[in-house]
């Protein structure tokens, strides 16, 4: 790494605005906006992630309190459609109960309190418990008790299923379990103005991949909501993205980060690759940025590294010597390179871009211009460089990761029922809807294990990869935060502003 200390409070290169003024559209202001969190330092006590008690108090304070994301209106179109909705150890049902009314409630029979659905129905006229009998109408009113003779207490008055207040943005069905919590509309504040020119309401569910973890919700969530880990964890992107001068703001309970792209790391020493890779293929044939060795698939879990200095080695995809001179390799590349790849990934060329700042910039947009033309039209053109090339990515309390402009992807993280040390990462595409064309119907959740390989989502694409260098670490995480003797976790000013913002937020959910 040839960047650390650069004397001042920022690290060396070109700052995003100076990327805004080479923009050849112009550029929203809400990109120029500068809204940054006060300095901290944040320092939170590891057991957070990890302990019982932290975990049942998020349940009271913050998951029984706080508006999050049920579901999706397409995924209950029609009338009696009901989406079963699960965190921690909580369930709800959210349910269509006119063309455009949308209700909720606690996934609990009111006599002894067996789950109402164990999984998401169609066209229900009721709610039937399939223990006693007992049964509601799908807008919560007591239908059927059998031998309500014997229930003298019971009556529609006292035995409908109460009501959960629900919210509705860009498509999304938000609940609330508590009746005293702030206007929905508070909460969001002025989110849609970050989320044009192509809002959520224009955009369907092509994607959606639930992934389990071995580790706490948070720890999965945060490892997403910064650029730092990319001089470490994604060594590929290190030719592509300006990482460390990535930009940070705050906005109520919203958060947003935005990486450059089309430029160097000021991590990487341009000298290393100022000559493209001979042979270079995007998954089989790599040169880290960094260090200036190459790694080659031989096969899958074989991998050649060659270094600068012509020393060889094999290893396998978790880094692990196997034979040869060179006994160290990266094992982010090594997975990478020599981990699992869909059928065809092999051959796929090196499409990396190089060159001055301004024509890979100007170049990255205008293939993405013409290519989302096709989808929206004209409009295009009035979205900036920047919008296309960009990854622009925001975090609305507590749990969910709406990217911005057409970056399709849309994050939710949640604990893994009443585990906290697992948890459920959510991947959705959101693409825009074709003009002229009907809405197409939601994509399926495809389940993946804990040890299942996100490649094993071949609709994901290349993300599959980068999601697979993210997740090495985290069980890693999960575990070794146990041994840091002085009980505190650090957080950087502001590379890190997101997980501070949000551990912020947090703290006053919980002591509230």
């Amino acid at each position: 790494m040839v960047e650390t200390l650069t004397g001042t409070n920022r690290s060396k290169g070109i700052s995003y605005n100076e990327l805004l003024d080479m923009d050849t559209h112009q550029v929203p202001a809400k990109l120029r906006e500068d809204c940054p969190m006060p300095p901290g330092p944040t320092i939170v006590n590891p057991s957070i992630y990890y302990s019982r008690d932290f975990f049942d108090l998020e349940v009271e304070r913050l998951w029984k309190r706080v508006w999050q994301m049920a579901c999706h209106e397409d995924d209950i179109p029609n009338v009696g459609d009901s989406h079963v909705y699960d965190i921690a150890n909580l369930s709800y049902i959210v349910v269509r109960t006119g063309p455009d009314e949308i209700k909720a409630f606690p996934n609990a029979c009111l006599h002894r309190g067996r789950q109402l659905l164990t999984e998401d129905a169609q066209h229900l006229k009721e709610f039937r418990c399939p223990f006693h009998g007992w049964g509601w109408k799908i807008d919560g009113t007591l239908k059927e008790v059998p031998c309500q003779w014997d229930f003298p207490s019971v009556s529609e008055k006292t035995h409908s299923l109460p009501p959960v207040r629900v919210g509705r943005w860009g498509g999304f069905v938000f609940i609330n379990p508590d009746d005293k919590a702030e206007p929905f509309e508070q909460f969001l504040g002025d989110i849609d103005r970050h989320f044009e020119p192509i809002p959520f309401e224009r955009r369907y569910k092509a994607v959606h991949v639930a992934k389990k973890l071995r580790c706490n919700w948070k720890v999965a969530q945060e490892a997403f909501m910064e650029a730092y880990h990319v001089v470490a964890t994604h060594p590929t992107l290190l030719d592509t993205m300006g990482d460390a001068n990535s930009k940070y703001d705050v906005f109520g309970n919203m958060s947003r980060a935005i990486s450059p792209n089309g430029l160097l790391s000021p991590h990487v020493n341009p000298a290393l690759v100022a000559e493209p890779l001979e042979g270079a293929k995007t998954y089989a044939r790599v040169r880290h940025a960094l260090s200036g060795n190459v790694y080659e698939r031989l096969g899958e879990d074989r991998v050649r590294v060659t270094a600068r200095d012509g020393r060889t080695g094999i290893f396998d995809h978790q880094a692990h010597h196997l034979e040869g001179e060179l006994d160290h390799a990266d094992i982010q590349l090594c997975d990478w390179v020599g981990g699992r790849l869909p059928d065809g990934w092999e051959e796929e060329p090196d499409s990396t871009t190089t060159g001055p700042i301004l024509e890979r910039r100007k170049a990255m947009a205008e293939a993405a211009r013409e290519k989302w033309r096709a989808v929206v039209g004209d409009e295009v053109d009035q979205v900036s460089d920047a919008e296309f090339v960009d990854t622009i990515y925001y975090n609305l309390f507590p749990n969910i990761s709406p990217w911005g402009c057409f970056n399709p992807i849309f994050y939710r993280f949640r604990p893994h029922g009443d585990n906290p040390e697992e948890c459920i990462h959510e991947i959705m595409f959101m693409l825009p809807v074709a003009k002229g064309q009907p809405r197409p119907a939601p994509a399926k959740v495809h389940w993946l294990d804990f040890d299942d390989d996100y490649c094993d989502a071949p609709e994901l694409g290349m993300l599959a990869k980068v999601f697979n260098q993210d997740v090495v670490n985290l069980p890693h995480v999960q575990k070794g935060m146990k041994s840091i003797k002085s009980q505190e976790i650090v957080f950087a000013n502001y590379g890190e502003t997101k997980i501070r913002h949000f551990h912020k937020r947090l703290k006053e959910f919980l002591g509230s």
